[in-house]
Protein backbone atom coordinates (compact mmCIF):
# COMPACT_ATOMS: atom_id res chain seq x y z
CA UNK A 1 0.00 0.00 0.00
CA UNK A 2 2.80 2.32 0.96
CA UNK A 3 4.01 2.30 -2.66
CA UNK A 4 0.77 2.67 -4.16
CA UNK A 5 0.11 5.56 -1.94
CA UNK A 6 2.47 7.74 -4.47
CA UNK A 7 -0.07 7.11 -7.58
CA UNK A 8 -2.80 9.07 -8.53
CA UNK A 9 -4.68 6.13 -10.14
CA UNK A 10 -7.41 8.87 -11.17
CA UNK A 11 -5.46 11.76 -12.05
CA UNK A 12 -3.40 9.73 -13.91
CA UNK A 13 -5.91 7.79 -16.28
CA UNK A 14 -6.86 11.99 -17.19
CA UNK A 15 -3.25 12.57 -17.77
CA UNK A 16 -3.09 9.49 -20.18
CA UNK A 17 -6.41 10.33 -21.63
CA UNK A 18 -4.68 14.27 -22.33
CA UNK A 19 -1.49 12.58 -23.77
CA UNK A 20 -3.27 10.13 -25.83
CA UNK A 21 -4.79 12.46 -28.77
CA UNK A 22 -7.60 10.55 -29.44
CA UNK A 23 -10.62 11.78 -31.17
CA UNK A 24 -13.72 12.59 -29.31
CA UNK A 25 -17.16 11.28 -30.57
CA UNK A 26 -18.09 11.42 -27.02
CA UNK A 27 -19.97 14.24 -24.29
CA UNK A 28 -18.54 16.75 -23.50
CA UNK A 29 -19.68 18.65 -26.77
CA UNK A 30 -16.70 20.91 -25.97
CA UNK A 31 -14.58 18.59 -27.27
CA UNK A 32 -11.72 19.08 -25.06
CA UNK A 33 -11.50 22.57 -25.44
CA UNK A 34 -11.48 22.23 -28.88
CA UNK A 35 -14.27 24.22 -29.85
CA UNK A 36 -12.61 27.67 -28.19
CA UNK A 37 -9.53 26.39 -30.23
CA UNK A 38 -11.11 26.94 -33.55
CA UNK A 39 -11.96 30.11 -32.56
CA UNK A 40 -8.56 31.40 -32.31
CA UNK A 41 -7.79 31.95 -36.00
CA UNK A 42 -11.29 33.62 -36.61
CA UNK A 43 -11.42 37.39 -36.50
CA UNK A 44 -13.82 39.57 -34.56
CA UNK A 45 -13.50 36.92 -31.59
CA UNK A 46 -13.22 40.08 -29.28
CA UNK A 47 -15.57 43.17 -29.70
CA UNK A 48 -14.30 46.69 -28.34
CA UNK A 49 -14.48 46.90 -24.42
CA UNK A 50 -15.20 43.29 -23.95
CA UNK A 51 -12.69 40.37 -23.12
CA UNK A 52 -11.90 37.61 -25.48
CA UNK A 53 -14.25 34.81 -25.82
CA UNK A 54 -11.50 32.75 -25.86
CA UNK A 55 -10.55 31.12 -22.33
CA UNK A 56 -7.05 31.29 -20.86
CA UNK A 57 -4.43 28.65 -21.92
CA UNK A 58 -4.22 27.00 -18.56
CA UNK A 59 -8.64 26.69 -18.49
CA UNK A 60 -8.07 25.28 -21.83
CA UNK A 61 -5.48 22.62 -21.00
CA UNK A 62 -7.85 21.82 -18.03
CA UNK A 63 -10.68 21.36 -20.46
CA UNK A 64 -8.78 18.53 -22.04
CA UNK A 65 -9.42 16.63 -19.06
CA UNK A 66 -13.02 17.42 -18.74
CA UNK A 67 -14.17 13.77 -19.66
CA UNK A 68 -17.06 10.85 -19.36
CA UNK A 69 -17.22 7.78 -18.35
CA UNK A 70 -15.44 5.86 -21.26
CA UNK A 71 -12.92 3.35 -21.49
CA UNK A 72 -10.19 3.56 -18.84
CA UNK A 73 -12.32 6.64 -16.93
CA UNK A 74 -14.32 4.19 -14.83
CA UNK A 75 -17.76 4.84 -13.63
CA UNK A 76 -17.87 6.52 -9.85
CA UNK A 77 -21.99 4.78 -9.53
CA UNK A 78 -20.13 1.46 -9.95
CA UNK A 79 -16.54 1.71 -10.12
CA UNK A 80 -14.22 -1.05 -11.05
CA UNK A 81 -10.64 0.43 -12.08
CA UNK A 82 -9.18 3.56 -11.55
CA UNK A 83 -11.90 5.36 -9.48
CA UNK A 84 -12.25 1.58 -7.27
CA UNK A 85 -8.40 1.98 -6.79
CA UNK A 86 -8.40 5.83 -5.66
CA UNK A 87 -11.77 5.28 -3.11
CA UNK A 88 -9.80 2.23 -1.37
CA UNK A 89 -6.27 4.32 -1.56
CA UNK A 90 -8.35 7.09 0.26
CA UNK A 91 -10.07 4.68 2.29
CA UNK A 92 -6.30 3.99 3.55
CA UNK A 93 -5.16 7.41 4.03
CA UNK A 94 -8.30 8.36 6.20
CA UNK A 95 -8.47 5.22 8.46
CA UNK A 96 -11.93 3.99 6.91
CA UNK A 97 -13.13 1.06 6.05
CA UNK A 98 -14.15 1.99 2.50
CA UNK A 99 -14.91 5.60 1.66
CA UNK A 100 -16.46 7.33 -1.75
CA UNK A 101 -16.17 10.27 -3.74
CA UNK A 102 -18.56 13.19 -3.55
CA UNK A 103 -19.02 15.78 -5.99
CA UNK A 104 -21.10 17.29 -4.63
CA UNK A 105 -19.55 18.16 -1.59
CA UNK A 106 -20.54 17.46 1.63
CA UNK A 107 -24.16 17.95 1.10
CA UNK A 108 -24.63 14.88 -1.28
CA UNK A 109 -23.15 13.02 1.78
CA UNK A 110 -25.29 13.86 4.23
CA UNK A 111 -28.48 13.79 1.98
CA UNK A 112 -27.20 10.09 1.44
CA UNK A 113 -26.58 9.21 5.09
CA UNK A 114 -29.89 10.08 6.43
CA UNK A 115 -31.85 8.16 3.15
CA UNK A 116 -29.79 5.27 4.44
CA UNK A 117 -30.28 4.82 8.23
CA UNK A 118 -34.03 6.59 7.45
CA UNK A 119 -34.91 3.11 5.64
CA UNK A 120 -39.06 3.36 6.20
CA UNK A 121 -41.27 6.27 6.60
CA UNK A 122 -41.11 8.28 9.97
CA UNK A 123 -38.20 6.96 11.06
CA UNK A 124 -36.43 9.03 13.93
CA UNK A 125 -32.82 10.00 14.20
CA UNK A 126 -31.41 12.11 16.65
CA UNK A 127 -30.04 15.14 15.15
CA UNK A 128 -27.95 18.25 17.05
CA UNK A 129 -29.83 21.26 16.94
CA UNK A 130 -27.83 23.31 15.24
CA UNK A 131 -27.13 21.72 11.73
CA UNK A 132 -26.54 22.42 8.22
CA UNK A 133 -29.47 23.30 6.04
CA UNK A 134 -28.64 19.89 3.90
CA UNK A 135 -29.18 18.11 7.29
CA UNK A 136 -32.68 19.58 7.29
CA UNK A 137 -33.00 18.89 3.47
CA UNK A 138 -32.01 15.04 4.49
CA UNK A 139 -34.81 14.52 6.85
CA UNK A 140 -37.22 16.21 4.66
CA UNK A 141 -36.42 14.27 1.40
CA UNK A 142 -36.59 11.03 4.19
CA UNK A 143 -39.93 12.14 5.32
CA UNK A 144 -38.30 11.25 8.94
CA UNK A 145 -39.19 12.85 12.35
CA UNK A 146 -35.95 14.63 14.09
CA UNK A 147 -35.58 14.69 17.55
CA UNK A 148 -33.03 17.49 18.50
CA UNK A 149 -30.65 17.50 20.89
CA UNK A 150 -30.05 20.92 22.32
CA UNK A 151 -25.84 21.75 21.70
CA UNK A 152 -23.45 22.78 24.78
CA UNK A 153 -22.75 26.23 25.02
CA UNK A 154 -19.57 27.11 25.73
CA UNK A 155 -19.93 29.91 28.54
CA UNK A 156 -16.67 32.24 27.55
CA UNK A 157 -17.24 32.49 24.00
CA UNK A 158 -21.03 31.94 24.08
CA UNK A 159 -21.07 29.51 21.25
CA UNK A 160 -23.03 26.26 20.31
CA UNK A 161 -20.09 23.64 20.11
CA UNK A 162 -22.03 19.60 20.06
CA UNK A 163 -24.41 18.16 22.29
CA UNK A 164 -23.12 16.90 25.60
CA UNK A 165 -22.73 13.07 26.37
CA UNK A 166 -25.43 13.29 28.82
CA UNK A 167 -27.72 14.59 26.66
CA UNK A 168 -26.75 11.70 23.85
CA UNK A 169 -28.04 9.26 26.05
CA UNK A 170 -30.84 11.02 27.36
CA UNK A 171 -32.09 10.92 24.51
CA UNK A 172 -31.30 7.88 23.09
CA UNK A 173 -33.18 6.04 26.14
CA UNK A 174 -36.18 8.48 25.54
CA UNK A 175 -35.79 7.46 22.10
CA UNK A 176 -34.28 3.62 21.95
CA UNK A 177 -36.27 3.14 18.40
CA UNK A 178 -33.95 5.78 16.66
CA UNK A 179 -32.46 5.03 13.83
CA UNK A 180 -29.16 6.50 14.53
CA UNK A 181 -27.25 10.32 15.86
CA UNK A 182 -25.81 13.09 13.73
CA UNK A 183 -23.71 15.58 15.15
CA UNK A 184 -21.39 18.33 13.77
CA UNK A 185 -17.88 18.64 14.67
CA UNK A 186 -15.92 20.54 14.90
CA UNK A 187 -18.18 24.02 14.30
CA UNK A 188 -17.80 26.78 11.85
CA UNK A 189 -15.42 27.94 14.54
CA UNK A 190 -13.18 25.17 14.39
CA UNK A 191 -14.09 24.06 17.91
CA UNK A 192 -14.76 21.11 19.43
CA UNK A 193 -14.33 18.08 22.28
CA UNK A 194 -13.80 14.38 22.83
CA UNK A 195 -16.45 12.36 20.38
CA UNK A 196 -15.77 9.07 21.85
CA UNK A 197 -17.73 9.04 24.69
CA UNK A 198 -20.63 9.64 22.15
CA UNK A 199 -19.50 7.02 20.05
CA UNK A 200 -19.94 4.50 22.90
CA UNK A 201 -23.01 5.40 24.12
CA UNK A 202 -24.72 5.57 20.32
CA UNK A 203 -23.16 1.34 19.97
CA UNK A 204 -24.02 0.57 23.19
CA UNK A 205 -27.97 0.85 21.90
CA UNK A 206 -26.74 -0.42 18.21
CA UNK A 207 -26.99 3.10 16.67
CA UNK A 208 -24.53 4.34 14.03
CA UNK A 209 -23.29 7.94 15.12
CA UNK A 210 -23.21 10.17 11.81
CA UNK A 211 -20.87 13.08 12.01
CA UNK A 212 -21.16 16.43 9.99
CA UNK A 213 -16.69 16.77 9.85
CA UNK A 214 -17.52 19.01 6.73
CA UNK A 215 -14.45 21.64 8.34
CA UNK A 216 -12.06 18.46 9.73
CA UNK A 217 -11.18 16.41 6.86
CA UNK A 218 -7.65 17.29 8.18
CA UNK A 219 -8.01 15.86 11.46
CA UNK A 220 -6.10 13.37 13.30
CA UNK A 221 -3.10 13.84 10.23
CA UNK A 222 -1.04 15.94 12.31
CA UNK A 223 -0.19 15.64 16.42
CA UNK A 224 -1.34 19.35 16.85
CA UNK A 225 -4.45 18.84 15.10
CA UNK A 226 -7.64 17.23 16.87
CA UNK A 227 -8.55 13.15 16.42
CA UNK A 228 -10.74 12.81 13.87
CA UNK A 229 -14.66 11.44 13.86
CA UNK A 230 -13.25 7.88 12.45
CA UNK A 231 -10.83 7.41 15.28
CA UNK A 232 -13.29 8.36 17.91
CA UNK A 233 -15.68 5.62 16.76
CA UNK A 234 -17.41 7.40 14.14
CA UNK A 235 -19.83 4.81 11.57
CA UNK A 236 -20.12 7.50 8.99
CA UNK A 237 -18.42 10.42 8.24
CA UNK A 238 -18.88 13.37 5.93
CA UNK A 239 -15.45 15.67 4.91
CA UNK A 240 -15.37 18.94 2.49
CA UNK A 241 -11.74 17.69 1.01
CA UNK A 242 -11.99 21.15 -0.66
CA UNK A 243 -12.41 23.05 2.69
CA UNK A 244 -9.49 22.33 4.72
CA UNK A 245 -7.28 20.36 2.15
CA UNK A 246 -6.52 20.60 -1.37
CA UNK A 247 -9.09 19.43 -3.53
CA UNK A 248 -11.30 21.29 -6.07
CA UNK A 249 -14.52 23.12 -4.87
CA UNK A 250 -17.28 20.98 -3.85
CA UNK A 251 -15.12 18.13 -3.95
CA UNK A 252 -15.57 15.89 -0.53
CA UNK A 253 -15.46 12.23 0.76
CA UNK A 254 -17.77 9.97 2.82
CA UNK A 255 -16.06 8.09 5.16
CA UNK A 256 -17.60 4.26 6.61
CA UNK A 257 -16.87 1.85 9.10
CA UNK A 258 -18.02 -0.88 11.40
CA UNK A 259 -21.27 -3.11 10.47
CA UNK A 260 -24.22 -0.44 11.82
CA UNK A 261 -24.89 0.99 8.03
CA UNK A 262 -26.12 -0.28 5.14
CA UNK A 263 -23.39 -0.16 2.84
CA UNK A 264 -25.26 -1.97 -1.01
CA UNK A 265 -28.40 0.69 0.33
CA UNK A 266 -25.71 3.81 0.75
CA UNK A 267 -24.22 3.44 -2.52
CA UNK A 268 -28.23 3.27 -3.67
CA UNK A 269 -28.95 6.32 -1.85
CA UNK A 270 -25.44 8.23 -3.39
CA UNK A 271 -26.55 7.45 -6.95
CA UNK A 272 -29.38 9.25 -6.33
CA UNK A 273 -28.36 12.64 -5.03
CA UNK A 274 -25.15 12.57 -6.94
CA UNK A 275 -25.27 13.42 -11.12
CA UNK A 276 -24.74 10.74 -13.18
CA UNK A 277 -21.99 12.61 -15.18
CA UNK A 278 -19.64 13.67 -12.60
CA UNK A 279 -16.37 16.53 -12.92
CA UNK A 280 -13.98 14.19 -13.43
CA UNK A 281 -11.49 16.95 -12.69
CA UNK A 282 -12.96 17.44 -9.00
CA UNK A 283 -12.62 13.58 -8.61
CA UNK A 284 -8.66 13.72 -9.74
CA UNK A 285 -8.26 16.77 -7.79
CA UNK A 286 -9.86 14.42 -4.46
CA UNK A 287 -7.17 12.25 -5.75
CA UNK A 288 -4.35 14.67 -5.77
CA UNK A 289 -5.54 15.80 -2.50
CA UNK A 290 -5.40 12.24 -1.15
CA UNK A 291 -1.85 11.59 -2.46
CA UNK A 292 -0.37 14.61 -1.16
CA UNK A 293 -1.30 13.39 2.25
CA UNK A 294 -0.66 9.99 1.76
CA UNK A 295 3.08 10.38 0.74
CA UNK A 296 4.08 13.69 2.98
CA UNK A 297 2.33 12.86 5.84
CA UNK A 298 2.19 15.12 9.29
CA UNK A 299 4.68 17.39 7.07
CA UNK A 300 2.15 18.23 4.76
CA UNK A 301 0.99 20.97 7.19
CA UNK A 302 4.40 22.02 8.63
CA UNK A 303 4.23 25.23 6.35
CA UNK A 304 0.56 25.97 7.25
CA UNK A 305 1.13 25.26 10.80
CA UNK A 306 4.31 27.96 10.99
CA UNK A 307 2.07 30.06 9.44
CA UNK A 308 -0.32 30.02 12.01
CA UNK A 309 2.26 30.32 14.70
CA UNK A 310 3.85 33.44 13.13
CA UNK A 311 0.02 34.79 13.33
CA UNK A 312 -0.42 34.40 16.85
CA UNK A 313 3.01 35.47 18.08
CA UNK A 314 2.67 38.08 16.20
CA UNK A 315 -0.72 38.46 18.02
CA UNK A 316 0.07 38.68 21.34
CA UNK A 317 1.94 41.92 20.64
CA UNK A 318 -1.63 43.35 20.02
CA UNK A 319 -3.32 43.21 22.77
CA UNK A 320 -6.16 44.82 21.67
CA UNK A 321 -7.19 41.95 19.85
CA UNK A 322 -7.83 38.28 21.52
CA UNK A 323 -7.91 35.06 20.26
CA UNK A 324 -10.50 32.67 20.72
CA UNK A 325 -9.34 29.53 22.38
CA UNK A 326 -10.90 26.92 25.07
CA UNK A 327 -10.59 27.13 28.82
CA UNK A 328 -9.30 24.02 29.00
CA UNK A 329 -7.48 21.41 26.31
CA UNK A 330 -8.19 18.15 26.10
CA UNK A 331 -5.86 15.63 26.83
CA UNK A 332 -3.98 13.70 24.53
CA UNK A 333 -3.75 10.87 27.04
CA UNK A 334 -6.55 11.34 29.74
CA UNK A 335 -5.86 9.22 33.07
CA UNK A 336 -7.94 6.37 34.01
CA UNK A 337 -10.05 8.45 36.54
CA UNK A 338 -11.15 10.86 33.97
CA UNK A 339 -12.71 8.51 31.51
CA UNK A 340 -16.61 8.53 31.73
CA UNK A 341 -18.65 6.44 33.65
CA UNK A 342 -21.17 4.14 32.05
CA UNK A 343 -23.35 5.69 29.24
CA UNK A 344 -21.07 8.64 29.10
CA UNK A 345 -21.36 10.91 32.22
CA UNK A 346 -19.54 13.65 33.09
CA UNK A 347 -16.08 12.29 34.87
CA UNK A 348 -15.02 15.13 37.61
CA UNK A 349 -11.62 15.71 39.50
CA UNK A 350 -10.87 15.92 42.97
CA UNK A 351 -12.24 18.93 43.85
CA UNK A 352 -15.23 18.19 41.81
CA UNK A 353 -14.88 20.24 38.63
CA UNK A 354 -15.24 18.36 35.08
CA UNK A 355 -12.37 16.67 33.77
CA UNK A 356 -10.43 17.93 30.15
CA UNK A 357 -12.88 14.86 28.60
CA UNK A 358 -16.14 16.26 30.03
CA UNK A 359 -15.77 19.52 29.05
CA UNK A 360 -18.17 20.81 26.12
CA UNK A 361 -15.48 23.20 24.23
CA UNK A 362 -11.79 21.28 24.55
CA UNK A 363 -10.22 21.18 21.10
CA UNK A 364 -9.39 24.03 18.84
CA UNK A 365 -8.32 23.83 15.23
CA UNK A 366 -5.66 25.70 15.05
CA UNK A 367 -5.75 26.48 11.45
CA UNK A 368 -9.10 28.29 12.47
CA UNK A 369 -7.90 31.56 14.06
CA UNK A 370 -11.10 33.31 15.79
CA UNK A 371 -9.84 36.87 17.17
CA UNK A 372 -12.61 39.72 18.34
CA UNK A 373 -11.50 42.75 19.41
CA UNK A 374 -11.18 42.98 22.66
CA UNK A 375 -12.00 46.61 23.12
CA UNK A 376 -15.28 45.87 22.11
CA UNK A 377 -14.94 49.02 19.85
CA UNK A 378 -15.29 46.78 16.46
CA UNK A 379 -17.98 44.60 15.60
CA UNK A 380 -16.82 41.23 14.04
CA UNK A 381 -18.85 42.62 10.95
CA UNK A 382 -16.63 45.91 10.92
CA UNK A 383 -13.39 44.30 11.67
CA UNK A 384 -13.96 42.31 8.47
CA UNK A 385 -14.60 45.05 6.47
CA UNK A 386 -11.61 46.66 8.16
CA UNK A 387 -9.45 43.58 7.21
CA UNK A 388 -10.90 43.19 3.71
CA UNK A 389 -9.35 47.12 2.86
CA UNK A 390 -6.34 45.90 3.73
CA UNK A 391 -6.75 43.07 1.21
CA UNK A 392 -7.12 40.33 3.92
CA UNK A 393 -10.25 38.54 3.13
CA UNK A 394 -11.46 36.53 6.16
CA UNK A 395 -14.13 33.16 5.64
CA UNK A 396 -16.56 34.30 8.01
CA UNK A 397 -17.71 36.77 10.58
CA UNK A 398 -20.49 37.27 13.06
CA UNK A 399 -21.84 40.24 15.74
CA UNK A 400 -18.72 39.58 17.46
CA UNK A 401 -16.13 37.11 15.81
CA UNK A 402 -13.77 36.94 13.02
CA UNK A 403 -12.95 33.69 11.72
CA UNK A 404 -9.21 33.58 9.75
CA UNK A 405 -8.89 30.29 7.79
CA UNK A 406 -5.03 29.04 7.38
CA UNK A 407 -4.34 25.80 5.83
CA UNK A 408 -1.59 23.55 4.59
CA UNK A 409 -1.04 26.53 1.75
CA UNK A 410 -0.77 29.48 4.23
CA UNK A 411 2.64 31.10 3.93
CA UNK A 412 5.08 32.90 6.67
CA UNK A 413 4.15 36.09 4.21
CA UNK A 414 0.03 35.40 4.33
CA UNK A 415 0.35 35.92 8.33
CA UNK A 416 2.62 38.90 8.09
CA UNK A 417 0.41 40.60 5.60
CA UNK A 418 -2.64 40.34 8.18
CA UNK A 419 -0.56 41.06 11.05
CA UNK A 420 0.52 44.14 9.34
CA UNK A 421 -3.74 44.86 8.65
CA UNK A 422 -4.38 44.38 12.34
CA UNK A 423 -1.65 46.99 13.46
CA UNK A 424 -2.80 49.31 11.07
CA UNK A 425 -6.06 49.06 12.37
CA UNK A 426 -5.58 49.43 15.97
CA UNK A 427 -3.48 52.45 15.40
CA UNK A 428 -6.26 53.79 13.15
CA UNK A 429 -8.98 53.46 16.10
CA UNK A 430 -6.60 54.58 18.69
CA UNK A 431 -8.81 57.38 19.99
CA UNK A 432 -11.81 55.55 20.54
CA UNK A 433 -9.56 53.08 23.30
CA UNK A 434 -9.75 55.69 25.91
CA UNK A 435 -12.74 53.93 27.64
CA UNK A 436 -11.82 50.68 26.82
CA UNK A 437 -7.85 51.12 28.49
CA UNK A 438 -9.45 52.27 31.65
CA UNK A 439 -11.93 49.49 32.11
CA UNK A 440 -11.23 46.68 29.85
CA UNK A 441 -13.19 44.06 32.10
CA UNK A 442 -16.51 45.61 32.29
CA UNK A 443 -16.37 46.55 28.69
CA UNK A 444 -15.73 43.91 27.69
CA UNK A 445 -18.47 42.04 29.91
CA UNK A 446 -20.98 44.17 28.74
CA UNK A 447 -20.04 43.34 24.88
CA UNK A 448 -20.38 39.53 26.12
CA UNK A 449 -23.44 40.16 27.54
CA UNK A 450 -25.38 41.56 24.15
CA UNK A 451 -23.58 38.86 22.21
CA UNK A 452 -26.24 37.34 20.26
CA UNK A 453 -25.33 34.60 17.52
CA UNK A 454 -27.29 33.48 14.75
CA UNK A 455 -24.96 30.48 14.50
CA UNK A 456 -26.59 28.95 18.24
CA UNK A 457 -30.00 29.38 17.38
CA UNK A 458 -31.41 27.27 20.49
CA UNK A 459 -34.01 26.85 22.41
CA UNK A 460 -35.47 26.96 25.66
CA UNK A 461 -32.21 25.39 27.77
CA UNK A 462 -34.14 24.17 30.19
CA UNK A 463 -34.98 21.20 28.08
CA UNK A 464 -32.10 19.24 26.63
CA UNK A 465 -33.98 17.40 23.32
CA UNK A 466 -36.66 18.20 21.61
CA UNK A 467 -39.94 15.81 20.77
CA UNK A 468 -39.68 14.20 17.39
CA UNK A 469 -40.30 16.59 14.77
CA UNK A 470 -41.83 15.23 11.72
CA UNK A 471 -40.08 16.66 8.29
CA UNK A 472 -42.04 16.30 5.10
CA UNK A 473 -41.97 17.55 1.28
CA UNK A 474 -45.19 18.13 1.10
CA UNK A 475 -46.18 21.68 1.74
CA UNK A 476 -48.54 23.10 4.40
CA UNK A 477 -51.83 24.27 3.16
CA UNK A 478 -52.32 27.91 3.42
CA UNK A 479 -56.39 26.97 4.38
CA UNK A 480 -54.70 25.23 7.93
CA UNK A 481 -52.60 27.98 8.56
CA UNK A 482 -53.07 31.80 10.49
CA UNK A 483 -51.06 34.68 10.95
CA UNK A 484 -50.73 35.58 15.23
CA UNK A 485 -48.59 38.23 16.25
CA UNK A 486 -45.26 36.81 17.43
CA UNK A 487 -45.84 38.24 20.79
CA UNK A 488 -48.83 35.93 20.71
CA UNK A 489 -47.22 32.90 19.11
CA UNK A 490 -46.16 30.85 22.05
CA UNK A 491 -47.67 27.43 22.42
CA UNK A 492 -48.54 27.27 18.97
CA UNK A 493 -46.99 24.79 16.00
CA UNK A 494 -45.11 26.77 13.56
CA UNK A 495 -46.32 26.63 9.87
CA UNK A 496 -42.75 28.09 8.53
CA UNK A 497 -39.14 27.72 8.92
CA UNK A 498 -37.82 31.05 10.26
CA UNK A 499 -33.85 31.19 9.05
CA UNK A 500 -31.41 33.77 10.19
CA UNK A 501 -28.66 34.75 7.74
CA UNK A 502 -25.92 34.34 7.51
CA UNK A 503 -25.16 31.13 8.57
CA UNK A 504 -28.99 29.92 7.71
CA UNK A 505 -29.17 27.46 10.59
CA UNK A 506 -33.31 27.33 11.42
CA UNK A 507 -34.21 28.80 14.53
CA UNK A 508 -37.82 27.21 14.10
CA UNK A 509 -39.04 24.34 11.72
CA UNK A 510 -42.44 24.15 10.21
CA UNK A 511 -44.27 21.89 12.76
CA UNK A 512 -42.51 22.62 15.73
CA UNK A 513 -43.81 24.21 18.46
CA UNK A 514 -42.82 27.43 19.24
CA UNK A 515 -41.76 28.15 22.80
CA UNK A 516 -41.32 31.73 24.37
CA UNK A 517 -37.81 31.92 24.20
CA UNK A 518 -37.63 31.16 20.82
CA UNK A 519 -40.51 34.06 20.35
CA UNK A 520 -37.69 36.36 22.58
CA UNK A 521 -35.04 35.38 20.88
CA UNK A 522 -36.34 36.11 17.12
CA UNK A 523 -37.30 39.54 18.69
CA UNK A 524 -33.88 40.07 19.95
CA UNK A 525 -32.23 38.93 16.20
CA UNK A 526 -34.65 40.76 14.57
CA UNK A 527 -33.88 44.42 16.75
CA UNK A 528 -30.32 43.38 16.09
CA UNK A 529 -30.85 43.97 12.57
CA UNK A 530 -30.78 40.36 11.47
CA UNK A 531 -31.73 38.84 8.23
CA UNK A 532 -34.42 35.95 7.77
CA UNK A 533 -35.02 33.67 5.31
CA UNK A 534 -38.77 31.30 5.11
CA UNK A 535 -40.65 34.23 6.93
CA UNK A 536 -43.95 35.50 5.34
CA UNK A 537 -43.86 38.83 7.13
CA UNK A 538 -40.60 40.09 6.27
CA UNK A 539 -41.07 42.73 9.28
CA UNK A 540 -41.69 39.41 11.96
CA UNK A 541 -44.08 41.15 13.20
CA UNK A 542 -46.45 37.82 12.74
CA UNK A 543 -45.77 34.38 12.33
CA UNK A 544 -47.29 31.59 10.83
CA UNK A 545 -49.05 29.01 12.75
CA UNK A 546 -50.59 25.94 12.21
CA UNK A 547 -54.08 26.01 12.90
CA UNK A 548 -54.77 23.17 15.78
Amino acid sequence: MKYRSYHAPLYEALLHYQESGNRSFHVPGHKNGQVYRGLSNKENTKQPGCSDVIPTRAFLDMMQMDVTEISGTDDLHHPEGVILEAQQLAADCFGAEESFFLVGGSTAGNLAMLLTVCDEPQSIVLVQRNVHKSVIHGLMLAGARAVFLEPYVDPSSGLAVMPSAETVEAAVQAYPEAKGVLVTLPNYYGMGADLTPIADICHAAGMPLLVDEAHGAHYGQHPELPASALSCGADGVVQSTHKMLSAFTMGAMLHIQGPLLNRSLLRQRLAMVQSSSPSYPVMASLDLARRLLHVQGADTFTAGLAAVDAFKRGLAELPRFQLLQPVQALQQEPPAEAEPAAGGNRATDASGRPTARAAGYTAQDPFKAVIYDGAGVLSGYGLQQQLEAHGCVPEMSDERYVILLFSLGSTLSDAEHLLQALEHISHAHENELGQWQDEPLKRAAKHAANYISTWNNLQDASWAFSEPILFSLQPISEQDTAEVAIEDCAGYRSAEMIIPYPPGIPLLYAGEQISSATVQRIQLLSDEGAKFHGAADDTLRTLKIMKE
